[in-house]
């Protein structure tokens, strides 16, 4: 792996670590974690974008309440599997 990538994945991972509320810690620290190994490198860089959206927008995402029409298919693939993700 390169040192590029694994300094993207610990930036995601700090940042998914660290937002503001220890529920919202939880939840994104687990969601990534379950897919952060798993996605390749432009995946990486969208979920990079994902855990920088607000805790609001991202609580308004998991529970279906707002409908983010990115026309990027990774960005859906990434807001389809938190949709989906059970702690």
């Amino acid at each position: 792996m390169s040192p590029n990538k694994e300094d993207l994945k610990n930036k995601i991972i700090y940042r998914a670590s660290y937002r503001g509320t220890k529920e919202m810690d939880m939840l994104i620290i687990a969601f990534v974690k379950s897919i952060i190994n798993k996605i390749n490198d432009s995946s990486l860089q969208k979920l990079d974008e994902f855990v920088n959206m607000n805790d609001e927008t991202l609580m308004s995402i998991k529970n279906k309440q707002s409908l983010i029409n990115t026309n990027d298919p990774i960005m859906e693939d990434i807001i389809d599997r938190f949709q989906r993700f059970k702690l």
